[in-house]
């Protein structure tokens, strides 16, 4: 009976140590993979474009007017294009410029746009959200450290 046991728990003990062994490469791997991720919340700058509306309906339409030409194709919206329909919907000064903010460092900008500028992946949209200015759509440009 002992030398039954004992090939049970060391089997037993070989099966967690292999799964504990495939969970740390697991776990190693995907600490890798949100390394890379985590990179987007990282980098020192981000050169972006908005467009700001006072009100929640108008920023509604901006984006309605973004995902009928691109996002529901599952499209990028081009930085050209975004410029046309930030001139037409901000209401923030810079939309004379297509919504142009260019290279801004971590902390310039307060809370909720910063954190949605610096976790938008390059080339992509962010869907509307408020901040103390209003309600924005960002258009992640690029980032550099």
């Amino acid at each position: 009976m002992g030398k039954d046991s004992k090939p049970k728990e060391s089997s037993k003990g070989k099966g967690k140590q292999a799964a504990a062994g495939g969970e740390d490469n697991a776990s190693k791997g995907k600490g890798k993979g949100g390394k890379s991720g985590d990179s987007l919340g990282t980098c020192t700058y981000v050169k972006a474009r908005h467009i700001l509306c006072e009100k929640q309906g108008k920023i509604n339409e901006a984006y309605k007017k973004l995902q009928d030409g691109w996002l529901n194709n599952g499209d990028k919206v081009p930085p050209a294009e975004f410029a046309k329909v930030a001139a037409e919907y901000s209401e923030c000064p810079s939309g004379k410029k297509g919504g142009d903010l260019g290279w801004f460092p971590r902390g310039k900008m307060a809370g909720p746009f910063q954190e949605v500028a610096f976790n938008t992946p390059v080339g992509a949209t962010s869907a509307p959200f408020k901040s103390t200015h209003g309600y924005h759509i960002i258009l992640c440009e690029g980032r550099k450290n």
